[in-house]
């Protein structure tokens, strides 16, 4: 069976270009190795109508609607090899099976590289997180600690006083120039040079001379990359951001490969639940009109 569409990842923005493919009657296959990047968080915020829902929740009622579709098809495993060309791609999982489409997406997802500070990757989505428009809120305007990992942590510490008072780690990581500092100091931006020994209780911060300093919660800047390499394999162009690496497209959604269209965190900065459904729409729109014209 040749399907119209395979999607490469089942998360938001793969499920989001699916449901218009399939609302047009197109055969399409999901393949999905259950890896949401937001796994660890309880809520999710900022998107309108689930506000405060459980993100396993929005994602598993989703695929139900899904389902209902009778030109979808499931597969719950690893896609490890994309080969093939425009009209004619193949796509290979883990367990050795071969499927064969028209069209791709790479809807797979972003890793998050995390600062190796003892105590944070236990933490992150529950009480250090990379956005304040999905996490800021809940702090209640507390007192909020910054782990700087480079240069462009100061755009997230001039942009976290909206949500409470902040202190800037920078962690050996950069060193601010004048300018910045004075428009940080500007803001109420307390700035911390000693270095971050590891995360205590739900959002302290010990440093090397000792100090404990208790915070409502804390944010870094993960440095992304595609979740898989599959899309990199196939010839896809991966481009740099100020947050890592993505894949890189047009304003179709489709990438340096004819056919292959890449969304979500994969594809697109910055991230978030509603900006990846948004775009998952925008790409299973123009994958549909990339199969009629």
């Amino acid at each position: 069976m040749t399907h119209d569409v395979i999607v490469i990842g089942g998360s938001y923005a793969g499920m989001a270009a699916a449901l218009q493919l399939l609302r047009a009657r197109r055969k399409v296959l999901v393949i999905d190795a259950g890896q949401r990047r937001n796994r660890f968080a309880a809520e999710s915020h900022g998107f309108l109508g689930q506000d405060g829902v459980d993100p396993a929740e929005i994602a598993s009622k989703a695929r139900e609607q899904l389902l209902a579709y009778p030109t979808l098809t499931w597969v719950e495993g690893l896609a490890e090899r994309a080969e093939g060309e425009k009209d004619a791609f193949a796509v290979t999982t883990a367990d050795g099976v071969r499927h064969d489409g028209r069209r791709l997406l790479f809807a797979t997802g972003v890793s998050d590289a995390l600062p190796a500070i003892e105590g944070l990757g236990e933490r992150w989505g529950k009480s250090v997180f990379h956005c304040p428009y999905c996490h800021g809120y809940e702090l209640d305007l507390g007192r909020i600690g910054c782990i700087a990992t480079g240069p462009i942590s100061v755009h997230q510490a001039q942009l976290l006083p909206e949500w409470g008072e902040v202190t800037l780690f920078l962690n050996g990581s950069f060193t601010p120039d004048a300018e910045q500092r004075a428009d940080l100091e500007a803001r109420g931006v307390t700035i911390e040079e000693t270095l971050v020994t590891r995360l205590e209780g739900k959002a302290d911060i010990r440093l090397a001379d000792g100090r404990l300093l208790p915070f409502a919660g804390l944010f870094t800047a993960s440095r992304v990359s595609p979740a898989t390499p599959i899309a990199e394999h196939l010839g896809c162009t991966i481009e740099e951001t100020p947050f890592g690496t993505q894949i890189q497209t047009d304003a179709m959604k489709e990438t340096t490969i004819p056919g292959a269209f890449a969304c979500g965190d994969a594809a697109r900065i910055p991230h978030s639940v509603t900006l990846a459904v948004g775009d998952g729409a925008w790409a299973g729109a123009q994958l549909h009109r990339s199969l009629v014209f």
